[in-house]
This record gives structure tokens, C-alpha cells and sequence, in this order.
């Protein structure tokens, strides 16, 4: 029986909220307690220095020190689960936007846009009311950049299988703790554009250490000679030497003032995202899996001397004493007795020749989590959707009750159709707004999905791997000179180009050749048609050229017509958005031009 996900969003909603609004209360609690504390902290060592009891006062500074240092880790934990209950609650309440169509407000992917791309655009699979704005959970730039590449690409048989088996297991109902809390809880951090590649690259090649050896000994012993100068002048000896090893470091860090402000910028820019990939890879290091993508995904984030969520807190704590130096006080005194900077610079090479490349392939595991769980929410979301059959079959396409995942209605019309083989063409002709592009972008955006691992919008789905290719949205661009007419040329010769390649191509082809006469449309199209035929592929191609579908006739078996339809009653135009066999027999325009205003003759 299939759970229903909309009951189940409303009901976490509600209890996260609950939740949320005992643990702010606790946690307020917990702050005035923090606040007692430091008064009576201050009472007690004003009450016991008075009196003349120094040593009692100095330990009621130190006891009550201590305590409040405790109280306040005890209230930011609280107030880290109070968030996590708040961002629980929101993440339940996306969801029921999600199921009632409201995705405009969510990550668009539009940084991942490619005009030039072979069907991206074509299927809406970026940008406004979007694929990627209905499936990402995502916050993190590196699991935005993997669910991008996964629509970008289609992966093969064996990886669609690795990836639904994976996906099914995080998507089951009793995973939906786990899996939501992966979600939620990058969402405590700031995640800017700036990629950690770039970081990564930067500190690769940066080597410090490796130009200025002198100074390794220095960060170790200079500090310890500093303090035992100061300690000693303050004991009636010479400040010569304390003022000297002074002015030595305050001379070091103003020479290398630019490398440690490079070190600190470069660094500080990934310190929230290091705090996230830390948490996010403890919750995955803890959990036990049995699908063997995910099993041989987690057995990755052990493969050298120290996990890789440890590897990675290391970083972040590196970067976070590093951030000691934002006081201008602070630094001050830091760099002036402790070379403050230079050890943490020296910590971060270190750290880098230690884990860099360990941490590279534990964040692309990560990055691969992400995206699992993104589609596995979409899954459990979508409870009705069909898990695809992977086909062994050229080009086949079966499809019941197929429809569009991003038209949000109530009573979604949905379509079954059937295709396979080489050189096999879909000529689906109609009269305007009948249906037939949006039936094209159906099927392509369920086989986007389908090779991504995911669901599909469709009672049943059987597809054979291919590449898509879509010729649908050409313009002009006047930056280019370029016309409409020449930018869909472009596309067409591209898309001869793939077919060249021996690689499987499924086109979808919509409208082609409208920016010409009908005869040329006509001769083109038909000659499309046949060189198509000739290589390793197959598609469909929507059109008004009701000759096109004479070809039924000259390519027998190769070519099939289907059609969407519609009526007249009176002043309406009436649509099914049915699917039919056969060349369309009734058309709309003129009588669209005279709802327009426009002086048509019966």
C-alpha cells in the first residue's frame, strides 16, 4: 500500500514545530542560566577579594570560569537542535510546496544553463519552474553541481540500476529520519558560489614552507623564547631581549604580510561549507547501508589513517584558529609573540600533504549522497511514479500513462505510447496548442530522469539508454548576426553530427525548418527524415506539415503518424491532449485568428 506523502509531510511538520518550540524554551532556560552565573561568578570573587581572601577569590574566578564556559556549550548544542528542529519543520513544509507546484521560490540550477547544450534548454531541465528546482534538496555547491551533472548525462545500464538501487533504499519509509536529517543539516551553514576546487587548487600549488624553510624552526621556537623573555623582564631582568624577539616578528609579519592575508582569505571563504561536509559525513559514517552503491560510496570515506569527517573537522578547526587574527587587537599580540599566523599556515600545509586528496574523494562521495538523497526525496514524494525499466532493445520507448512531472494539476492528462528500433521516426502533427511539443518534452524529460536513476511520471516506463537531443527553441541572436532559420541549421547539423558517432541518438525535433517556405520545410524535413533513417537513430519530429506524413507510406515500418486533435463548439476550442494514431484531421488556426479580431471568410 502506498504511503501517502502529503499526511505524512503536514504531520513532521507539526511535530517539528512542537519540538522546536520546547527545545527554544529549554534553551532560554539555559541562557539565563548562563547569565547567573557570570553575576555570581563576579559576586563571589568581588565578595572574597574585598575580604581580603585572594586565593578564594581567585578560584571562584576560575571555578566560575569554567562553569560558564560548560553552560555556554551546553546552550549552543541546544540551540543547534532548536535550529535543526526549525529547519526539520521547513524542510517538511517544501515539500507540500513541491507536491502543490509551488518550486518558483527554490534553487533554479540556473548557473548550469547551456544554450549549446543537447537538450537542456529544450526540456526545461534548469532555470524557472524547472526539473532541478523539483527534484534538489541540495544547499551545498557540490551537491548542486553532482544532481546537475547526473540531468546532464545520462549514465549506462549498469549505473541507472546501481543508482535505483540506491536511490529505493533512501526513499523506503523507514529511512525518512535519516534521510531528512542529511538534508537539514547543511542548511545550519552559509554555502557561497566559490567552489572548494578552488581552494584546493590554490593550496596545492601555494607551498610556503617549501620557499621560506628557514622559518619552520622559527614558528617553534621564537614563541617559547618570546614568553620566557617577557616572563623574565616582568621578574626585574633586561626587556632588551623581550623588546628585540618582539620587533623580529612584528618584522617577519609585515614582510610576509601578503602570503598570510592570501592564506587567511582563500581559507576562511570554505570555513562554514568544512563545518557542513564535517556533519554531513558523521551522519553518513554512522549509518548502515546494504545497496551496494551506497555501501562501496561509504567504505570510501575510510580509506586512509583517519575518516574522512575527522580529516575534514581538522581543517575546519585549523581555519576557525586561524580566524583568531580578524581582531585587529587580537592580531596584534597574537602575531607580535606567538608568529600566530605562520603556524597555522605551517597546520594547513601539513594538513594538506596529510588528507588533501583523501578529502577530495570523500567530498565527491559526499556530493554523490547528496544527489542520492535528493532523488530519493522525490521518490518518497512521489509514490505513484514508475521506477523505469532499463531495455536492452534499440530506441525503445514504452510508455503507460506517461506524463509531464512539471504540470501540476489535479487531473493530469497522461498519454501511453510504444516505439523501438533503428532509423524509427514519430511524425506527431495537430493543430495549434493541441499538445504535441509538450508531449515531445514529456518524453524527453522522463528520459533525462530515467537515466539520472530517478523515477518517472508514468504508470509504467521501458527505455532503452540514448542520448537526447532536442531541436526546439532556436532563435535568433543578433550578437551573432544569426537567424532563427540558421540557429536551428546549427542545431540539425550537430545533431547529424552525433549520429555519425555511432553512438545511440534520440531526437526530438519540434516544428523543424519553420523559418523557410513551405515547399523548401517540406523537401528538408523529408530529407532529414531519410538520412536519419539511415543511422543509429531514432525520435520524433512534431509538425504542421500534414505531406510529412506521406512518408508513413515510403519508409513502411520506420515511420509512424500520430497526431493530437481538437474541436469547435461555437466560439471554443476544445483540446483532449490525446495521444491518436494517424495524421491529424482538424486544425484551429483560422479560428484562433478570429478570436484574435482578425477578418477570416467562412
Amino acid at each position: 500500500m502506498q504511503h501517502n506523502p502529503s499526511e505524512i509531510y503536514s504531520s513532521r511538520a507539526t511535530a517539528f514545530k512542537q519540538q522546536e518550540t520546547i527545545a527554544a524554551g529549554k534553551a532560554s532556560r539555559v541562557s539565563w542560566l548562563r547569565v547567573f552565573l557570570f553575576v555570581a561568578g563576579v559576586a563571589a570573587a568581588y565578595h572574597f577579594f574585598s575580604t581580603g581572601n585572594t586565593l578564594l577569590g581567585a578560584l571562584a574566578i576560575v571555578v566560575g570560569y569554567m562553569l560558564f564556559v560548560v553552560v555556554m556549550r551546553w546552550h549552543t548544542c541546544l540551540e543547534y537542535q532548536r535550529q535543526h528542529l526549525s529547519l526539520l519543520h521547513e524542510l517538511n513544509l517544501e515539500e507540500l510546496d513541491r507536491l502543490k507546484g509551488n518550486i518558483s521560490k527554490l534553487e533554479s540550477g540556473r548557473e548550469f544553463t547551456d544554450d549549446h547544450h543537447p537538450y537542456t534548454s529544450d526540456l526545461d531541465i534548469f532555470g524557472s519552474n524547472s526539473l532541478f528546482q523539483l527534484i534538489n534538496r541540495s544547499v551545498t555547491t557540490i551537491g548542486k553541481a553532482k544532481l546537475a551533472a547526473w540531468l546532464q548525462h545520462r549514465a549506462s545500464k549498469t549505473e541507472i540500476l546501481q543508482r535505483q538501487e540506491a536511490v529505493a533504499e533512501l526513499a523506503g519509509t523507514t529511512a525518512i529520519d535519516w534521510l531528512q536529517n542529511l538534508l537539514a543539516t547543511p542548511r545550519h551553514y552559509k554555502h557561497i558560489q566559490e567552489s572548494k576546487e578552488d581552494f584546493f587548487a590554490w593550496l596545492q600549488e601555494n607551498r610556503f614552507y617549501s620557499k621560506h624553510t628557514y622559518l619552520k624552526p622559527l614558528i617553534f621556537i621564537v614563541p617559547i623564547v618570546t614568553l620566557v623573555a617577557i616572563v623574565a623582564w616582568f621578574y626585574g631582568y633586561s626587556g632588551y631581549p623581550a623588546v628585540g624577539l618582539l620587533v623580529v616578528q612584528s618584522l617577519l609579519a609585515y614582510k610576509y604580510r601578503i602570503e598570510r592575508d592570501a592564506f587567511y582569505d582563500n581559507s576562511i571563504a570554505i570555513y562554514e561549507a568544512m563545518q557542513s561536509y564535517t556533519k554531513q559525513l558523521q551522519h553518513i559514517e554512522q549509518h548502515q547501508f546494504h545497496a551496494p552503491m551506497l555501501v562501496d560510496l561509504q567504505k570510501q570515506l575510510h580509506v586512509g589513517n583517519v575518516k574522512s569527517s575527522v580529516a575534514l573537522g581538522k581543517l575546519a578547526t585549523i581555519i576557525d584558529f586561524f580566524s583568531y587574527r580578524l581582531s585587529t587587537l587580537m592580531a596584534f599580540f597574537l602575531n607580535t609573540i606567538l608568529m600566530w599566523d605562520f603556524l597555522w599556515m605551517y597546520r594547513l600545509e601539513n594538513w594538506r600533504d596529510r588528507y588533501l586528496e583523501q578529502v577530495k574523494g570523500s567530498l565527491d562521495v559526499l556530493a554523490n549522497f547528496e544527489t542520492i538523497a535528493s532523488i530519493a526525496a522525490h521518490q518518497y514524494a512521489n509514490p505513484a511514479h514508475a521506477i523505469p525499466e532499463i531495455s536492452d532493445v534499440p530506441f525503445e520507448f514504452t510508455a503507460e500513462q506517461l506524463a509531464h512531472p512539471l504540470i501540476f494539476v489535479s487531473e493530469r492528462i497522461a498519454n501511453s505510447f510504444s516505439m523501438q528500433g533503428v532509423g524509427h521516426t514519430i511524425i506527431v502533427t495537430g493543430s495549434n496548442m493541441s499538445g504535441k511539443t509538450t508531449f515531445l518534452r514529456t518524453v524527453g524529460i522522463n528520459m533525462v530522469l530515467a537515466f539520472a536513476g530517478a523515477p518517472v511520471c508514468a504508470r509504467k516506463l521501458r527505455v532503452a539508454p540514448a542520448q537526447v537531443y532536442t531541436a526546439m527553441r532556436t532563435v535568433d541572436n543578433l550578437a551573432e548576426s544569426t537567424s532563427s532559420f540558421y540557429a536551428e541549421l546549427k542545431r540539425l547539423r550537430i545533431l547529424l553530427n552525433m549520429t555519425e558517432q555511432g553512438e545511440p541518438v534520440f531526437y526530438l525535433l519540434d516544428e523543424i525548418l519553420k523559418g523557410t517556405n513551405s515547399r523548401d520545410r517540406h523537401l528538408g524535413a523529408m530529407a532529414l527524415i531519410r538520412q536519419l533513417h539511415n543511422r543509429y537513430s531514432s525520435g520524433m519530429i512534431s509538425t504542421h506539415d500534414l505531406e510529412l506524413g506521406a512518408m508513413e507510406e515510403e519508409l513502411a515500418g520506420s515511420v509512424e503518424n500520430y497526431s493530437f486533435n481538437s474541436t469547435i463548439e461555437g466560439d471554443k476550442i476544445l483540446f483532449d491532449y490525446k495521444l491518436q494514431r494517424g495524421i491529424c484531421g482538424s486544425f484551429n488556426a483560422s479560428k484562433l485568428m478570429q478570436l484574435m479580431g482578425i477578418a477570416i471568410e467562412e
